[in-house]
C-alpha cells in the first residue's frame, strides 16, 4: 500500500486503448505490430524521494522515470518557490539542486515521455519534518551598503555550525570585477561561530559585492540545528580611503586614493599595561556618536564613566577613535589614554564626517597590546593571505 502510494503512473490514451490487446497475447506467441507499439506506450512509473509527510529534510529531491523518460520536473513550495535541478544522461533521472528544507511541503509536476513518444503528466506531492532547532545569521554588511575598502562580508550564527564545509558550500559571492578572496571560520568575540570572506588585498573602489547564503536546507551539525531560510545583501565599495595611526608620533593621517587629506594630532592608550592600544590592521566597524563609555565594561575598573562624542568603533574590546578634550594636553605629544586614539572636539568632528564602516586603521606603535586578533572586530587583515586561506572549511 506505501509503496502504490508513492509510484505514480502515467498512463497515455494510446497505452489505455491498447491494452487489452496486450492483455490477451500469449507469452509464447510471435509479437504482432499491434503488441509491439502496445509494448512502447506502456506507461511511464514515476518515483518520488524524499517520501510522505513527515520526511527528513536535507536531501535532495530525486525524480526517476522507470519505463520511458522525464522530459522536464518542477518542483516547488506552497509559496511557489521553486527547487531547480537537472536532468541526469538519459533523462530517466532529475535531481534538485537545492535540498528540501525542513518544516515545508512540496509539490512534484513531472513532464514524461514513454518509449513510443507518446507525452504524460506524472503528480507527487510530500512533506519535511519541521525543524527541532533552527539556526539564525547576523550579518554584515547591510544591503545598499557603501563601505570602506577593508570592509569583509561577515556572518554570526546563533548556535554551533559542526558541518562547516556544507555551510560554506552555500555561500556564494559574486563581485563586478571577480575579486579574490577566501572564507575564513573563527570564533566571534561574543563566543559565536562566525565566518567571513575577505577579499586578497583591500577592495578596488566602486566594486559591487552580492552574497547569496542558500542556507535553506542545509543542517548545522550536532546542537546547531537547521537553516530555515536564504540570506542576501548586496554593497558597494566606496573611495579608497586609509586611516593612518603612528601611536610614537601621535599622529592620525587620512589618505584618500593616496593622498593626505589632513594631519591630526592625537594621544593613544597610556604605556606599560592595560590601557595600551591595540596595533595592526583595525577596520572601522561602526559610527556610534555620542556614547556612554565605562571603563567596568573592558576591565578596567572604576577609571572613567562618561559620554563620549563622535565615536568610532574599532575592535570588539572596546578600542574607538573619539573626540577626547578632557586629554587635550596631550593630543601630539603623549599617549594618556585608555586604549583610544583620541582628538580634539573639532578635529573628531571633522573626521567623522570623512570616515566610513570598512575603512582600515593601519596602526603603529611600539608600546601596544599586541596586533588585533581577527575576531576582535575584523583584525584578519593581519593575517598572511596564505593564513587566511587555511581557515577555509573548503581547504
Amino acid at each position: 500500500m506505501h509503496r502504490d502510494r508513492h509510484r505514480i503512473r502515467v498512463r497515455a490514451a494510446a497505452a489505455i486503448l491498447l491494452a487489452p490487446l496486450a492483455a490477451c497475447s500469449s507469452g509464447n506467441s510471435p509479437a504482432a505490430p499491434g503488441d509491439a507499439k502496445a509494448a512502447d506506450d506502456r506507461p511511464v512509473t514515476v518515483s518520488v524521494t524524499p517520501k510522505g509527510k513527515q520526511a527528513t529534510a536535507g536531501e535532495s529531491v530525486k525524480v526517476t522515470a522507470t519505463g520511458g523518460t522525464l522530459t522536464s520536473v518542477t518542483v516547488t513550495d506552497t509559496k511557489g518557490r521553486e527547487l531547480s535541478g537537472k536532468l541526469g544522461p538519459g533523462g530517466t533521472a532529475w535531481t534538485s539542486d537545492r535540498k528540501a528544507a525542513p518544516g515545508t511541503a512540496y509539490n512534484v509536476t513531472a513532464a514524461t515521455r514513454t518509449k513510443g513518444g507518446t507525452a504524460g503528466t506524472a503528480k507527487a506531492s510530500f512533506a519535511t519534518a519541521e525543524a527541532d532547532k533552527v539556526n539564525k545569521v547576523d550579518w554584515r554588511p547591510g544591503a545598499g551598503a557603501t563601505v570602506g575598502i577593508a570592509q569583509p562580508i561577515s556572518l554570526v550564527f546563533d548556535r554551533p555550525v559542526k558541518n562547516r564545509a556544507e555551510v560554506e558550500k552555500q555561500l556564494k559571492i559574486t563581485t563586478s570585477d571577480r575579486t579574490e578572496g577566501s572564507w575564513g571560520w573563527m570564533r566571534d568575540w561574543s563566543g559565536k561561530d562566525r565566518v567571513d570572506w575577505r577579499p586578497r588585498t583591500y577592495w578596488k573602489p566602486g566594486t559591487k559585492v552580492t552574497l547569496n547564503a542558500e542556507l535553506n536546507g542545509t543542517d548545522s551539525g550536532s546542537g546547531g540545528g537547521w537553516f530555515v531560510r536564504d540570506y542576501t545583501t548586496t554593497f558597494t565599495i566606496g573611495a579608497a580611503q586609509i586611516v593612518k595611526v603612528d601611536l610614537d608620533s601621535h599622529q592620525l593621517t587620512l589618505l584618500r586614493d593616496g593622498k593626505a587629506v589632513r594631519r591630526i594630532p592625537v594621544s593613544g592608550g597610556t604605556p606599560g599595561g592595560d590601557k595600551r592600544s591595540w596595533r595592526g590592521t583595525a577596520v572601522l566597524m561602526a559610527k556610534e556618536g555620542t556614547i556612554n563609555m565605562n571603563s567596568e565594561t573592558v576591565g578596567l575598573g572604576d577609571a572613567y564613566d562618561k559620554m563620549v562624542d563622535y565615536s568610532m568603533r574599532l575592535t570588539w574590546s572596546g578600542m574607538y577613535a573619539h573626540a577626547a578634550p578632557w586629554n587635550a594636553a596631550y593630543f601630539g605629544s603623549a599617549n594618556r589614554s585608555s586604549g583610544c586614539i583620541g582628538m580634539s572636539d573639532a578635529n573628531a568632528a571633522w573626521f567623522y564626517g570623512q570616515v566610513r564602516p570598512g575603512d582600515p586603521f593601519e596602526i603603529k606603535g611600539e608600546d601596544t597590546k599586541g596586533t588585533v586578533v581577527p575576531e576582535n572586530g575584523f583584525g584578519e587583515w593581519n593575517l598572511s593571505w596564505e593564513e587566511w586561506q587555511s581557515r577555509s572549511a573548503l581547504r
